[in-house]
C-alpha cells in the first residue's frame, strides 16, 4: 500500500475500487466452492427476487439502489441463465413484472447456507479489527447521502480560493469596475433602469454623500465583485444592500458571501437596526445567498425598479 500511503486520502476512490475488485475476485471463487453457477453482480437483485413472490424492475432497482437499465440487464442475464421468468410482460420493460423460476427458487436454498458462511466469516474479519468497516460504511453513505463528495469538496475549493478575496473600501479607481459589473449582471437577465444609472453613473452623489458604503471585492488584486449599502429614507430601515455583482469567471470563490457580510458588519458599525434588499425570484442562487445571510422575505414596499418581485429585510 505504499502508494497510498504517499498519494492519501485523495486517492478514496482507487483504495475503494482495490479493494470491491479484491472482494469481487473472492466472491466469485466463493460461488465456485459452494458449486453455485452464479455472477456476483446478480446477487442484490436475486436476494430482493427470495424475500418477494413478484416484484417489478421499478420496484427492485428502488430497493437495491441501482438504476432501472443495470437492474433490467441483470434481470435479463438471468433470464438467459433460467434462474428468473417474466410473469406479467408490458410495452414498458420497467414495469415487466419478475420472479425466480424453479430453479432459482432451487438454486436460493443453496446460497442460503453459503451466505450463513459467508457472515461468519466476515464478523469474524470484524473481530480482529481495530475498526468496524460495516458499521463506517453505513455512516459515509448517511453523511454522503446528506452532503456528497462533490458538493464537499465544492466547499473547500471556494474556502480555499476566498482566502485570495479581498474586500476592500470603494475609491474613484474601481468607478469602471462597478459600474461595469453590476451592468454585465443587470443585462443578462433584465433591462437597466433609470434608477440603475443615477446610482452607477454617479455612485459618489447617489451612495456616498447620503451615508452610503460601497464595497469592493478583489481578487488577485483585480475587482471581480461589487456591493453598495444605500442609506434608505424610508424610518423602517436603515439602508439597503443593493448594487451586489460578481463577475462570472470569479464566481464560486464565496465572493457573494464576503461582500454580504462585510455589507452586514458595516451596518451594525454604524449602529443599523435593519437592512432591506430587493431581487427576483429568477436568480436563485442570489436568493439563497440572501437567505443564507439571515435575510427573510417581506411584502408592501414600492419599489422603483420593474424587475423587483421579492423583497427581504435583516434585523440585526
Amino acid at each position: 500500500m505504499n502508494f497510498f500511503d504517499k498519494v492519501g486520502k485523495v486517492a478514496l476512490g482507487s483504495r475503494l475500487r482495490l479493494m470491491t475488485a479484491s472482494i469481487t475476485d473472492d466472491a466469485a471463487k466463493v460461488y465456485e466452492l459452494y458449486g453455485v453457477d452464479f455472477m456476483p453482480k446478480w446477487f442484490p437483485v436475486f436476494y430482493v427476487l427470495t424475500e418477494e413472490r413478484e416484484i417489478t424492475i421499478t420496484e427492485i432497482a428502488n430497493e437495491i439502489g441501482h438504476s432501472q437499465p443495470s437492474v433490467s440487464k441483470i434481470v435479463q442475464e438471468m433470464i438467459t441463465a433460467g434462474l428468473v421468468e417474466e410473469n406479467g410482460k408490458t410495452n414498458d420493460k420497467r414495469r415487466n413484472i419478475v420472479a425466480l423460476t424453479k430453479q432459482g427458487l432451487l438454486l436460493s436454498k443453496k446460497i442460503k447456507l453459503q451466505c450463513v458462511d459467508v457472515e461468519a466469516a466476515v464478523e469474524a474479519l470484524i473481530a480482529e479489527s481495530n475498526h468496524n468497516l460495516w458499521a463506517a460504511l453505513e455512516e459515509w453513505e448517511f453523511l454522503l447521502e446528506q452532503k456528497s463528495l462533490f458538493k464537499r469538496v465544492n466547499e473547500q475549493k471556494k474556502t480555499r480560493e476566498s482566502q485570495d478575496v479581498q474586500i476592500v473600501a470603494y475609491e474613484p479607481k474601481y468607478h469602471v469596475a462597478f459600474r461595469a459589473l453590476n451592468e454585465e449582471w443587470i443585462s443578462t437577465y433584465f433591462e437597466m433602469e433609470e434608477t440603475d444609472y443615477k446610482a452607477l453613473d454617479n455612485p459618489k452623489e447617489y451612495i456616498l454623500d447620503k451615508g452610503g458604503k460601497i464595497f469592493v471585492a478583489l481578487y488577485q488584486n483585480e475587482p471581480v465583485g461589487v456591493c453598495a449599502m444605500i442609506k434608505m429614507k424610508d424610518g423602517n430601515y436603515d439602508f439597503e444592500l443593493a448594487k451586489m455583482a460578481v463577475s462570472p469567471k470569479a464566481q464560486g470563490k464565496n465572493i457573494g458571501w464576503l461582500l454580504g457580510q462585510t455589507i452586514i458588519e458595516s451596518a451594525k458599525e454604524q449602529g443599523a437596526k435593519k437592512l432591506y434588499l430587493e431581487s427576483n425570484t429568477i436568480l436563485k442562487p442570489a436568493i439563497n445567498l440572501y437567505h443564507k445571510l439571515g435575510f427573510q422575505k417581506i411584502s408592501g414596499l414600492a419599489t422603483p425598479y420593474k424587475r423587483c418581485n421579492i423583497q427581504m429585510e435583516l434585523l440585526l
